[in-house]
C-alpha cells in the first residue's frame, strides 16, 4: 500500500488548508502503471473530464464531476466488478455512444438492450478492468451522472443492508434514498437488496446483493478514499471501519468487515510530502504506520 502515499509527494492541486474541509470521499482505481493512459481513454469517452494532477504515482481526475484517483500501483491488484460505476445518460444516443466507446479493447458483461430497470442498459468491462453499468436515465436522479456501486457476492451476499447501515451511520451528510428488495417467494431471500441508492458525505453511491457464483470479491483494485481534516476524524473512521471483522493494512489502508478497501488519509498529506526537506522523514514515518498519526507526520 506504500505506493499510494508515495504518489502524494508531488501533490500540488489538492493541498487544502487544514481545518477548512470536511471529509471527502472518492474512489481510487488501481492501475498497472498506466493511470494516465486510463485518464486519456476516459476523456475520449466522456464529454466532461478534467485532469487535476499527474504524478508518477497518482493521477487525479474528474469524470462528469466524479472525482477519481488513479493509482500507478503495479500488477499486485486488479480491478474487478465488485465495485462498478453506474453511468446515467440523458439520451439513447449518449447511452449507446458511451457503451460502445468503453467496449473498445474491453468486453461486454451484459449486452446493450432493454431491461426491466431501463429501456437502454449495458454492462461493460473496459480495457483496464473497470466495469461500467451504462443506462438511459432522463432525470439523472440526485444530479449524479457517475455513481459507484458496491456488489455484495459470495460470502458477503446478503450483507448490502448491513454495509449501508454502517456507512450511512458513520459519515455525516448521509441518507438512504431508496431500497428495493428481492421479491417474496423467489430463489433469492427477500431480505437481500436488489438495488439501493444512498449518499455518504454528500456523494452518491449504490449497493446491491449479487446472487449466484462469482469469481471476484472486494479487493484493493477499487478502494474508497476518505480524506480527513483532523486526527479525530481519522480515528473515528479507522476504528469504526476496522471493528467487527475489519482489518488494518498499511499506510492508511484498511479493509472493512465486508472486505471493502478504504484509504483513511489526512487532507494535508500533500503539503507535508511536497516539502523537499521534510518529505523523506514524513514518508519514513508513514511506512511504519497502519493508521495515520497526523501529529507524528507534522513533527517528522
Amino acid at each position: 500500500m506504500l505506493t499510494c502515499l508515495q504518489g502524494y509527494e508531488k501533490r500540488n492541486t489538492f493541498n487544502h488548508k487544514l481545518h477548512t474541509m470536511p471529509v471527502q470521499l472518492y474512489p481510487c482505481l488501481w492501475f498497472n502503471n498506466n493511470a494516465k493512459e486510463g485518464y486519456d481513454f476516459y476523456s475520449s469517452v466522456f464529454e466532461h473530464c478534467k485532469l487535476l494532477q499527474d504524478t508518477p504515482m497518482v493521477v487525479m481526475f474528474e469524470i462528469e464531476g466524479q472525482k477519481i484517483m488513479g493509482l500507478n500501483g503495479g500488477p499486485k491488484f486488479s480491478i474487478n466488478p465488485s465495485i462498478s460505476f453506474f453511468v446515467h445518460c440523458k439520451t439513447e444516443e449518449e447511452t449507446d455512444s458511451i457503451y460502445h466507446k468503453l467496449l473498445d479493447g474491453g468486453k461486454a458483461m451484459m449486452a446493450l438492450g432493454s431491461y426491466d430497470w431501463s429501456p437502454r442498459y449495458g454492462w461493460v468491462a473496459d480495457k483496464f478492468g473497470m466495469t461500467w453499468q451504462v443506462m438511459l436515465d432522463h432525470e439523472q436522479e440526485h444530479n449524479a451522472p457517475i455513481v459507484p456501486c458496491f456488489l455484495f457476492t459470495g460470502a458477503q451476499f446478503g450483507k448490502a443492508k448491513q454495509a449501508l447501515d454502517l456507512y450511512t451511520g458513520l459519515f455525516a451528510d448521509s441518507q438512504v434514498f431508496h431500497i428495493e428488495w428481492y421479491p417474496d417467494g423467489g430463489a433469492v431471500p427477500s431480505t437481500s437488496v436488489l438495488y439501493s441508492r444512498f449518499s455518504l458525505a454528500d456523494s452518491v453511491y449504490a449497493a446491491m446483493d449479487g446472487p449466484g457464483e462469482h469469481a471476484f470479491v472486494f479487493n484493493e483494485g477499487v478502494s474508497i478514499v476518505a480524506s480527513c481534516d483532523t486526527q479525530e476524524e481519522i480515528d473515528k473512521y479507522w476504528n469504526k471501519l476496522t471493528e467487527g471483522g475489519g482489518k488494518e493494512v498499511q499506510c492508511g489502508w484498511l479493509s472493512d468487515p465486508f472486505g471493502v478497501s478504504w484509504q483513511i488519509i489526512p487532507g494535508n498529506i500533500g503539503t507535508l510530502l511536497s516539502d523537499p526537506e521534510k518529505a523523506p522523514r514524513v514518508m519514513d514515518a508513514v511506512i511504519k504506520m497502519k493508521k495515520i498519526d497526523m501529529a507524528t507526520l507534522q513533527n517528522a
